[in-house]
């Protein structure tokens, strides 16, 4: 597993050296928000697929002998037409068999229906969480290891119920992303009794906050949600609620998780809450033990990217081929049971197993199960800041 450490930087001559032995190259898009309004998580979501990517292709047991080779595409989460035209360029011009991506809700739909079904191109978005995917029309093209934000707004109430709060306000990002998960969240806290004060839309890019986070404190709320970007117009409405003592302590979603809100913040959120994808599951800590020091595996969709790329690999596996519409239909079967269990490291055994006949049931670093339309059936880790830190609280 050690030598895999530095699986990302090595993956193109690892991928050189199986083509000059003869064998032949599958090229796989990662397509993320390298800049934009994420850009702090995404670094470590592309090093997760990719090394995934240079596992296979050094065990040499993908289609006998094929390596993998990544190519990676900029979404910028937010502009949907800069997205497309990434995507257009992975399938055209560096004829990529499959996308790992993309991250945010709004450029993922917007890839899927604009690129990925004309060309009839997989996508596995590690990332993507809106409602609004899970009816997409898709082709069977399309899956994500990421849970629906449907399953985060019920996830968000258990956690603030728990707390004793009653009454919160509420301010997303106006985006798929923060609307989907704002009208979720919205839905299952009233449905548990609770209060939402003032639903307010945010854009992102702006210098100052303070006119949003007036009329925030205005309604009032024990805990302010922010259902923002970390990188983007969340911090900034997190800054000027501090500023100016409209809130103290926050509840924080997926997409405000990460290194950059401590570093932003540290003790001054002391208290806060929040959730992101995430699981204690063996896989966890065996993902951990790969990654070692090369990147941060517990950063928010790394452990999903990873299980990403992995899925569709295996498929071809199962399928006998590379073509999206040959091991489409096997991601489903490769996720789920039955079969032998598979985790981070053991990609190599899982082609074996394929290979001879026989089934897996891919677990991953993030407990994957994908159900109905192939999405995850959720895992989330619960977290506290305490001493400026991002602890662990709990996992649901």
């Amino acid at each position: 597993m050690k030598k895999l450490l530095m699986a990302t930087t090595a993956a193109a001559l690892t991928a050189g050296m199986a083509n000059a032995a003869g064998h032949s190259e599958i090229k796989i898009g990662v397509i993320l928000g390298f800049t934009g309004p994420i850009e702090s998580l995404t670094p470590s979501m592309a090093d997760g697929a990719e090394l995934a990517m240079s596992e296979v292709t050094e065990s040499g047991m993908l289609l006998d002998g094929a390596s993998v080779t990544p190519v990676r595409a900029d979404s910028t989460c937010v502009d949907a037409g800069a997205a497309t035209a990434a995507a257009e360029r992975l399938i055209t011009s560096d004829g990529v068999k499959g996308i790992m991506g993309a991250d945010c809700s709004g450029v993922t739909g917007a890839i899927l229906s604009n690129v990925a079904l004309a060309n009839g191109v997989v996508m596995v978005s590690p990332s993507a969480t809106s409602p609004g995917l899970s009816d997409a029309e898709d082709n069977g093209l399309f899956f994500r290891t990421a849970p629906s934000d449907a399953r985060q707004g019920a996830v968000m109430t258990e956690v603030l119920m728990e707390q004793g709060l009653k009454e919160v306000a509420l301010t997303y990002t106006n985006n798929d992303y923060g609307k989907g998960l704002a009208d979720a969240f919205q839905a299952e806290w009233e449905a548990a009794g609770g209060t939402v004060t003032i639903s307010a839309a945010h854009e992102d890019g702006k210098a100052d906050y303070s006119a949003e986070v007036g009329a925030l404190a205005a309604a009032g709320g024990e805990r302010l949600v922010v259902a923002g970007y970390v990188d983007q117009g969340g911090s900034g409405i997190v800054r000027a609620a501090l500023d100016s003592g409209a809130f103290d302590t926050f509840h924080f979603p997926d997409g405000m998780i990460s290194a950059q809100l401590a570093e932003n913040f540290g003790s001054e959120i002391d208290g806060s809450t929040g959730q992101h994808p995430g699981t204690d599951s063996p896989g966890k800590e065996l993902f951990a033990e790969l990654v070692g020091d090369a990147f941060d595996p517990s950063s928010p969709f790394t452990p999903e990217s990873y299980d990403a790329a992995a899925l569709m690999m295996l498929a071809m596996q199962a399928a006998g081929s590379a073509e999206p519409g040959e091991y489409k239909d096997h991601i489903m079967d490769v996720a789920n049971a039955p079969g032998e269990q598979i985790f981070p490291g053991e990609l190599a055994k899982a082609l074996e197993i394929i290979k001879g006949g026989g089934e897996v049931d891919y677990v991953g670093a993030s407990a994957v199960e994908l159900i109905g339309p192939g999405e995850s059936a959720g895992n989330y880790r619960e977290i506290v800041v305490e001493g400026g830190e991002i602890t662990t609280a709990k996992y649901r």
